[in-house]
């Protein structure tokens, strides 16, 4: 793999930013005649599941030796190491834009031959294929956990009144005019911090669009104008049975308020829980899917890879690396992992959902999932200041102006990958 060719690539597609951690490369060096795999891990929040996880593999190979890192920063620590060629074994990362970029850059080797992805639920492996710029043969990531969005909500307060989980999005606007009616606030949203404006914003999308929008519009199938209108309504909608002004508040703010009692709702994920519980302890917490259409039957779960494992396409030592990913994959290491962070598993089988998710069970059991679309959004678009500006905006065209600049800011900024995706269009449609 040419060192020039991937530096233009990432430089172009992510832009690189500086930092250089000196780390043992992917394949080399050996310790006591073991074999060493690096993992490179950007969840420095799991470091204490990881230290565990490497201490039971160590422990129980003689032939392996295993090291997760888990760095601050560790995006920018990849980047720049990907650049110097001085690659881990596997790296840790999400099913987000980051991935995207990094396998366009031909970066990850395929691990199709790898028996695990048999055990992954068959919406995860779709988001992954979704996350390819250019449709490609074989698989590159192990998913491994995922997280959910939607509505949590206190149950002790929906007990004491009465009020029903609703399955439509008139059923749920009825909940919020019955709350709002006996004088307590429906729902915090919190929306100072700009990207808690995505969190409601992918839990309607994915009821009401397509899963690969992104991709229709780069074909020229359709437009964000036709395919997020029903989205940015809903959006809007909220806005009447949130606190005053929830610009002026943080999502600090409305994770305490939420654990204080002050709503009844907060259209969140499930990575919210802990932060809510160190606020309340005790709050007994449940949640459901966004009820985004007008029949349950076309509502799906918000659901998206949290961390995934992907194996670099120059690593030397195969066969120890997929011991390790078959290690990864046992169900003990699983619940290591959950038991720390919390969160839903990407493999099928017998693991226990969160209490406070049992609520979407019935969307998790049956696959009913899609993926956060803001994973295909690139980061230089800011999408979430774009809809925060969209809903400070109170003129009648607001929603015609915000989905027009949607549509002329994602050609501006996916300019090259539209040519790309529609070069390689032409060329299949050539080949039949």
């Amino acid at each position: 793999m040419s060192k020039r060719k991937i530096a233009q690539t990432l430089l172009a597609a992510i832009g690189i930013a500086a930092g250089v951690l000196g780390l043992t490369g992917c394949g080399q060096g050996a310790s006591d005649n073991k074999i060493e795999v690096e993992l490179v891990s950007y969840k420095p929040e799991a470091v204490a599941a990881f230290e565990k996880i490497a201490e039971r593999f160590n422990a129980t190979h003689d032939d392996i030796h295993l090291t997760i890192d888990s760095p601050n920063e560790a995006m920018t620590i990849l980047k720049t190491r990907f650049i110097r060629e001085d690659y881990p074994d596997i790296v840790g990362i999400g099913g987000d834009i980051n991935y995207s970029n990094f396998l366009d850059a031909d970066l990850f080797m395929d691990i199709s031959d790898l028996a695990e992805l048999g055990m992954v639920k068959q919406s995860y492996l779709d988001m992954e294929k979704e996350l390819e710029f250019i449709p490609k043969d074989g698989v590159y990531a192990l998913p491994y956990a995922a997280n959910a969005a939607g509505i949590l909500y206190n149950k002790d307060m929906f007990e004491e009144h009465g009020w029903e989980i609703p399955d439509t999005w008139d059923e749920f606007i009825a909940l919020c005019e019955e709350i709002q009616s006996e004088g307590i606030l429906p729902l915090y949203l919190g929306y100072k911090d700009t990207w808690t404006c995505l969190a409601p914003w992918n839990a309607l999308a994915v009821g009401l669009s397509d899963s690969d929008t992104c991709n229709q519009v780069n074909l020229g199938q359709t437009t964000f104008a036709a395919s997020y209108r029903g989205v940015a309504e809903k959006m809007r909608a909220l806005l009447d049975y949130a606190e005053p002004n929830p610009y002026a508040y943080s999502y600090n703010d409305a994770c305490t308020a939420f654990a204080r009692g002050q709503s009844a709702m907060y259209p969140i994920g499930s990575y919210a829980i802990p932060q809510i519980r160190q606020v309340n302890p005790t709050m007994n917490i449940g949640s459901f899917t966004f009820p985004a259409n007008a029949d349950k039957e076309d509502n799906i779960l918000n659901s998206g890879i949290d961390l995934q494992f992907c194996v670099m396409k120059d690593c030397k030592n195969k066969e120890a690396v997929y011991e390790v990913l078959r290690f990864l994959y046992e169900d003990e290491t699983i619940r290591i992992y959950l038991e720390d962070q919390g969160g839903l598993t990407c493999k099928e089988g017998d693991f226990a959902i969160p209490a406070e998710l049992e609520g979407m069970r019935e969307y998790i059991e049956n696959d009913r999932m899609a993926d956060f679309q803001d994973h295909h959004y690139p980061s230089e678009m800011s999408v979430d200041a774009m809809i925060q500006t969209f809903l400070l905006d109170n003129k009648e065209d607001s929603i015609d102006t915000f989905l027009a600049r949607f549509d002329t800011d994602w050609k501006r900024y996916n300019r090259d990958l539209i040519r790309k995706v529609q070069q390689y269009q032409k060329e299949m449609e050539g080949a039949r």
